[in-house]
């Protein structure tokens, strides 16, 4: 990932637009020049993390006066940017959320068929998600230079945003779940895709209209989350086909 460290620097890299994917400061920096920073990153909701001195020594071995900035390798969106502009442009929105999914390559094989199966956006949390950096573009084989990735504060408020506009938002479970393809997915929709280890968190859960549930028969029960998501996402488009089909004849 491409860094931007010193306090000066850091600085001018966000007034001037760059896209911060993080902010790693010493665990007891302070300072008018360190002050003045922590502002202008809450300003532009720039996610800060205080870590030890030896973190910041590990990036970079120059003079980087306890601070350190990670460069996004993409733009960041925000959901009311983006669904507002699906509906203006005549489109069905289809948005997938990612719910603790923090592997660089799994995000990136998931962008890849975002890209392909036509999903308006995917959205990621700011906190406890994977960072967005040239190992996933390299993996989503350039899809993220096309796809918007909508980064949230909160991603419960922002999946509340997509329900309020129309989306059905459907999570995947395996308790309380109905087989995948018994969903209807022809309307406006987000599928929410948990991590592997722990799935939907419970907060995000209490958000969903519905669950499903890829039937699974063999010994490890357990499919790997750019699969599952791939299965679900052409599954939708496999409905949509079929319903603009019907309406055409």
């Amino acid at each position: 990932m491409d860094i931007i460290f010193g306090l000066h620097a850091i600085i001018e890299a966000i007034e001037a637009g760059k896209t911060i994917d993080k902010l790693l400061l010493k665990k007891d920096l302070s300072g008018d020049l360190a002050r003045e920073l922590i502002n202008l990153a809450r300003e532009r909701d720039i996610t800060i993390q205080r870590v030890p001195m030896e973190k910041l020594n590990r990036l970079t071995r120059k003079n980087h006066q306890g601070a350190v900035a990670m460069l996004a390798a993409v733009t960041y969106y925000k959901v009311e940017q983006v669904l507002p502009a699906v509906y203006d442009e005549g489109m069905n929105p289809f948005f997938v959320v990612l719910d603790g999914v923090t592997d660089v390559r799994n995000f990136g094989a998931i962008a890849r068929t975002c890209d392909c199966a036509g999903v308006s956006a995917v959205v990621i949390p700011e906190k406890g998600s994977v960072t967005v950096n040239g190992d996933a573009v390299k993996t989503s084989a350039g899809a993220l230079n096309y796809l918007p990735v909508c980064r949230e504060k909160s991603l419960q408020d922002a999946i509340k945003y997509l329900r309020d506009s129309g989306c059905r938002i459907i999570g995947t479970s395996d308790k309380n779940s109905v087989n995948y393809t018994q969903e209807d997915y022809t309307g406006p929709v987000a599928l929410v895709l948990g991590s592997e280890g722990k799935g939907i968190s419970r907060e995000v859960m209490k958000l969903c209209d519905a669950f499903v549930k890829i039937p699974e028969f063999g010994n490890i029960n357990s499919l790997n989350v750019s699969v599952a998501g791939g299965i679900m996402m052409y599954e939708v488009v496999r409905q949509r086909l079929a319903d603009d089909q019907s309406v055409s004849q």
